[in-house]
């Protein structure tokens, strides 16, 4: 552990924090300042001296990073965890959930567990998802979010399309913006496989969908699909970011 804060320490970079600070409008207080390339690569080596350790001693390590609720080694976790995926059972749904409850603070810490190490484990067990549709109903932000986000993963891979419709619905009448850019970003993602699919599903329900989600949503659709979609709702244009 000392030598993981003496790596880190030295990538600190108090411009590249004020930056996130200001670009991201984020509380940055539990921040050292390390751009993501530098920490991912610090994870990396770092992971070569615990991978040989049984899973649930490197769960521990990852455990006991995360309790120190600073952001490089909330990463590092998610990065070891994500690293270990394929050593992850059913038994261990209950130490994810519990770690997203309880760790994640800010929309890049659920955005880089959800899409990883959770995502990963919901192909792997499909069984859990019914437990993520019953996030949508958290009283947690970040929970709601990746009730949509953990999706991305088996979107990408062909699966979840019932589920990320299911959700989405879920969440269409959620007041707080980045739950509602997480669920259009799901379903953009969907619309990569699936583009008819998501076309017909946002034509549907383009009545109670908020303009948030579908902006996002029809992003990727083809030009006559995404202004067909727009002009029944009076929206213009599509959006700049991803948070």
């Amino acid at each position: 552990m000392d030598s993981l804060h003496s790596e880190l320490e030295a990538r600190i970079d108090p411009e590249y924090k004020a930056r996130v600070r200001d670009h991201y409008n984020m509380d940055v207080s539990r921040f050292m300042g390390v751009r993501t390339p530098d920490i991912r690569a610090i994870a990396a080596a770092q992971y070569r001296t615990v991978r040989k350790a049984p899973i649930e001693e490197l769960l521990d390590r990852c455990d006991a990073l995360l309790q120190k609720e600073i952001h490089e080694y909330k990463i590092i976790a998610f990065d070891w965890s994500y690293r270990s995926r394929k050593r992850l059972g059913p038994e261990h749904f209950a130490l994810l959930e519990y770690w997203l409850e309880q760790y994640v603070d800010d929309w890049i810490d659920c955005d880089d567990f959800c899409t990883h190490t959770l995502g990963a484990f919901l192909v792997a067990y499909p069984d859990f998802l019914d437990q993520v549709k019953v996030w949508t109903t958290s009283q947690n932000r970040w929970v709601r979010r990746a009730s949509a986000v953990s999706l991305i993963y088996g979107l990408r891979r062909g699966t979840h399309l019932d589920e990320a419709f299911d959700i989405a619905r879920a969440l269409f009448d959620d007041q707080d913006d980045l739950v509602q850019k997480g669920c259009g970003w799901v379903l953009k993602e969907a619309s990569k496989k699936h583009a008819d699919a998501v076309f017909d599903y946002v034509m549907t329900w383009r009545e109670a969908m908020p303009r948030t989600v579908l902006r996002y949503a029809v992003e990727r659709l083809r030009d006559e699909q995404r202004q067909e979609a727009l002009a029944r709702h009076g929206v213009r244009g599509i959006p700049g970011g991803r948070a």
